[in-house]
């Protein structure tokens, strides 16, 4: 500690002394006259080797000082770096989770199908009385839809391609259930098979 006030006091006496044009241009009082004399005293009492040694050690600090500095501001171009990358993968995480949010909604009660184009699903069943809607919310694969009269149309499945959805309708149709048939969606919305047909095939 006795060290680093030395090195300040003799710094500032090496810079008062050093700054002639300020000394030329303020008028010397008594005051400064003594500070000067008092300075120049210290200066001379002081040992030349602890003097290089402060020096030395004046150096090393002020290198020290310059290396941290580099180090803060490579960290904070890095953390700077991360929280932005940190806001574009929640923005993505977001932008997924509603994509995955309008794939898994269904038809009935009023919600739609989202996916562009045309989607194949495999109707198993169309009852008025039965209501297996509490069955949609776990089950992405599994939805259906209710028509103007009431009944409700459960389908089963989600294909682009007609001919794996044929193929899975005729395995339905294996193990007994006899009612399963393809139904198209186009943009989300049911349509007519003939609709689509064509250009699927």
């Amino acid at each position: 500690m006795k060290n680093v006030l030395i090195l300040l006091t003799l710094c500032l006496c090496v810079c008062f002394l050093s700054n002639s044009s300020y000394a030329q241009k303020r008028k010397k009082t008594k005051e400064d006259k003594a500070i000067e004399k008092e300075w120049k005293k210290k200066a001379k009492s002081l040992d030349p080797l602890e003097y290089k040694s402060m020096m030395e050690e004046q150096a090393k600090l002020k290198a020290e000082s310059s290396e941290l500095n580099a180090q803060l501001l490579g960290v904070e171009e890095r953390i700077s770096y991360k929280d932005t990358e940190i806001s574009r993968l929640q923005a993505e995480l977001k932008e997924l989770q509603a994509k995955m949010a309008e794939e898994q909604s269904s038809n009935i009660t009023g919600k739609k199908v989202s996916a562009k184009g045309v989607v194949f699903k495999v109707q198993i069943g169309a009852f008025r009385n039965k209501d297996l809607t509490k069955y949609f919310e776990n089950n992405q694969n599994f939805s259906g839809d209710v028509d103007q009269d009431g009944v409700k149309k459960y389908t089963i499945g989600y294909f682009g391609d007609y001919w794996e959805a044929d193929t899975f309708k005729k395995y339905l149709r294996a193990m007994g259930v006899k009612d399963a048939w393809i139904v198209p969606y186009k943009d989300g919305t049911r349509v007519n098979i003939k609709d689509v047909l064509e250009g699927a095939i």
